[in-house]
């Protein structure tokens, strides 16, 4: 069975920057990984 939890966050204006800035780093690196598996895909 599975479970799902939904909540809401209010973050204050300094906590909203910390988070787009972080979010931002996590996007960064996703997409620096995402593109070395493809390109390891690609060379076979």
């Amino acid at each position: 069975m599975r479970q799902r939890w939904t909540f809401r966050l209010y973050p204050t204006p300094e906590q909203e920057q910390h988070l787009a800035r972080t979010f931002g780093c996590v996007r960064y690196v996703w997409n620096w990984a995402l593109r070395l598996r493809d390109d390891g895909f690609r060379a076979g």
